[in-house]
């Protein structure tokens, strides 16, 4: 029998927002690991639990940690922020996977930032949207700059992951700049910061106001599309139904 192994999407990291799967797995769990900020989010619930984390860009000796506890027969679960297979942690660990064919991996999805800060903003995602980072860590910026074209293009709403960090500060500029090629300067968007968590803000602009933002890296920003309004302060993209 191979050894089990969970990647559980934890959503914004409160217990309200997470799904019941999630939290049964994490129940049933006898080691989490996870980033520390992640770890610290879980609350009194998994107090009990072993807790094992690795920091920031040891993502890949973290998946390894977490392949070595399940082979020690231990029940274990990798936790993820918001979706584990939306900017997580799930791909790693399948590629991974491929070195440790004594286990097996199940993912449990989460509540990932697009989804849980449209709802703050009111329904900015309700028709055709994508997904954009815009973390260069990973990817080149010249990726994301003929995403950013490429949605635009298609009039697509998006949702924008990592608009900002210290090294990074102007980047939500920049890709405002891009999107101003082709969407106009008062196109409806908005953005939330700590989405699920205290302190919880949410903004609704126009494209032009927001290229002024200064934003932090646990916000996500979210462009309308060419039929998005605000109604009531709230940021709506329209199906298309006739009233």
């Amino acid at each position: 029998m191979k050894h089990k192994i969970y990647v559980v999407g934890m959503g914004p990291g409160r217990e309200e927002m997470m799904t019941g799967e999630a939290i049964r797995v994490l129940e049933e769990a006898e080691v989490i690991i996870g980033y520390p900020v992640y770890l610290k989010l879980l609350g009194e619930r998994f107090s009990g639990k072993e807790f094992l984390s690795t920091p920031m860009k040891q993502e890949t000796e973290r998946c390894r940690m977490t392949f070595e506890e399940a082979r020690k027969g231990k029940k274990t679960a990798l936790i993820c922020s918001g979706d584990a297979g939306v900017y997580g942690m799930a791909s790693l660990m399948y590629e991974l996977g491929r070195e440790y064919e004594d286990c097996e991996i199940e993912v449990i999805p989460g509540v990932t930032a697009a989804t849980s800060g449209a709802a703050v903003l009111g329904a900015p995602l309700n028709h055709d949207f994508c997904v954009i980072s815009l973390s260069d860590l990973l990817t080149p910026w010249d990726t994301i700059e003929k995403r950013l074209r490429m949605a635009a293009a298609g009039d697509f709403a998006m949702a924008i992951y990592n608009p900002s960090s210290k090294k990074r500060s102007d980047y939500l500029k920049r890709a405002c700049d891009i999107l101003a090629e082709t969407i106009e300067p008062a196109r409806p968007c908005g953005y939330v910061e700590n989405i699920g968590r205290e302190q919880t803000k949410s903004v609704t602009c126009t494209l032009q106001e927001l290229r002024e933002q200064s934003v932090n890296m646990f916000t996500t920003v979210f462009v309308g599309n060419s039929q998005t309004q605000i109604i009531d302060g709230k940021l709506v993209t329209k199906r298309g139904y006739v009233l």
